[in-house]
């Protein structure tokens, strides 16, 4: 039976209507299908971009130039953050040279700041959850940067999440701090393993972080991938997923919210390239101020072989103030007809007007108004993440978003006052 879950915008977050059209496809995919985009290891093969790009068009290119690298070899020589772990008693941490077999196994960099920061790290940091076993506890990695740094050191880091076979864990990154940083974030899920990563951006002002998050999945693997941005002046998250063996299973779940001057891009792929695999995406962002711009890129590719297919991913953006931009593209290539659901939904909004008469027809306070519709907007995602503490904290986050930017962009509205209520391992990159 196929069920809907309203939001407080009255935007749907239904995934069970996905159906299968046929071999099709939708959006604009310039290369003539997403599987052509050149990767590589190679600095060489990816020249400086000039926003032109399809991979750059939105994003701001100048802001992030220092992170393009310099020279021929494109290599980053800063120390700009400290990695420091502490893990799970199950979990092992080690930190490795760049010879290591371990690293690039999950795919090779596919835009110039991915191949810069595999070009520039000097050690990565390599977390496995041995095969069978069950953590007990989450595994927090934060990355910080370095204080003291005027102007911010170009840097780039490395990092393997590897979850054995039939294990399960939950692994949250954290970053935090002032940082110019390109990040590399490897994601080996084996057969019938279970994970859950959670990737937190809430630098500091000034900040400029891209992230290339590369995640391989195989037979029977399942991973819920999260990837929440709040702080920073311009925040690139490109997470790929791609299965390897049959019966696998992700969740991409992605909350933003953006202030006046803050880019923020998240641009996803999901690469079907065998049968009977299962993709769900749901991203949610608010923006509001002038110049906050907020980008959504999704793109899924079925390949030929990959029959039994069952795919949905969902964006929704609240705009809450003028001046805000946000650029939603979803991209979706079929080419077999033989799956089991296909499809994608957008859709970007503003305060519904009937829902705030509603709300303050029975007697709440225009601002405290606004923050319910927008806590309504994030609570069903929210509670989708499935870890307590960073629940509690993005509510925590998002409130104080709230607290902060209601009474600057409405002046004119009073607040309401409520009555009262009742073993770690370090690297430096």
């Amino acid at each position: 039976m196929s069920t809907t879950t309203q939001d407080t915008t009255g935007l749907s977050t239904d995934h069970s209507r996905a159906k299968a059209d046929g071999a099709h496809s939708h959006g604009v995919v310039p290369q003539g299908s997403r599987a052509e985009r050149a990767t590589s290891f190679d600095v060489a093969d990816f020249p400086v971009p000039t926003g032109r790009e399809e991979e750059w068009r939105f994003a701001p290119v100048d802001r992030i130039a220092p992170l393009f690298g310099a020279g021929s070899d494109g290599v980053l020589t800063g120390h700009g953050v400290l990695t420091t772990v502490v893990e799970a008693p199950e979990v092992t941490v080690e930190i490795v040279d760049r010879d290591d077999a371990r690293l690039g196994t999950a795919g090779r960099p596919g835009d110039r700041a991915a191949v810069v920061a595999w070009a520039s790290f000097p050690r990565a940091t390599v977390v496995t959850i041995p095969r069978q076993a069950v953590a007990s506890t989450a595994t927090s990695i934060r990355i910080e940067g370095v204080e003291g740094q005027d102007p911010l050191e170009p840097t780039g880091s490395h990092l393997v999440v590897h979850a054995q076979e039939l294990s399960e864990a939950v692994v949250v990154l954290d970053h935090v701090g002032h940082a110019m940083l390109t990040e590399t974030v490897e994601v080996v899920v084996e057969d019938g393993a279970h994970l859950t990563l959670v990737s937190v951006q809430d630098w500091a002002p000034g900040s400029v972080h891209t992230a290339s998050h590369r995640l391989r999945l195989g037979r029977d693997a399942t991973v819920k991938h999260i990837v929440v941005t709040l702080g920073g002046d311009v925040v690139r998250v490109t997470p790929d997923a791609e299965f390897v063996g049959e019966n696998g299973s992700v969740e991409m779940l992605g909350l933003y919210f953006a202030d006046a001057g803050q880019h923020q891009e998240h641009r996803l792929f999901v690469d079907h390239a065998v049968p009977s695999c299962r993709s769900r995406v749901t991203y949610k962002g608010a923006l509001q101020g002038q110049d906050a711009h907020t980008v959504w890129v999704g793109d899924v590719l079925i390949r030929a072989e990959a029959e039994g297919t069952d795919t949905y991913e969902l964006n929704r953006n609240l705009v809450l103030s003028d001046g805000a931009r946000a650029d939603s593209v979803p991209n979706l290539e079929i080419e077999t007809g033989l799956i089991e659901g296909a499809g994608h939904a957008s859709a970007t909004g503003r305060f519904d007007d009937e829902q705030l008469f509603y709300l303050r027809a029975r007697g709440i306070p225009e601002l405290d108004a606004r923050r319910l519709v927008v806590r309504g907007f994030f609570a069903e995602l929210i509670q989708q993440i499935g870890v307590t503490e960073v629940e509690d904290r993005l509510i925590a986050s998002i409130e104080a978003e709230l607290s902060k930017s209601m009474s600057d962009l409405y002046p004119a509205v009073e607040p309401h006052v409520a009555g009262s209520e009742t073993g770690a391992q370090t690297e430096g990159a």
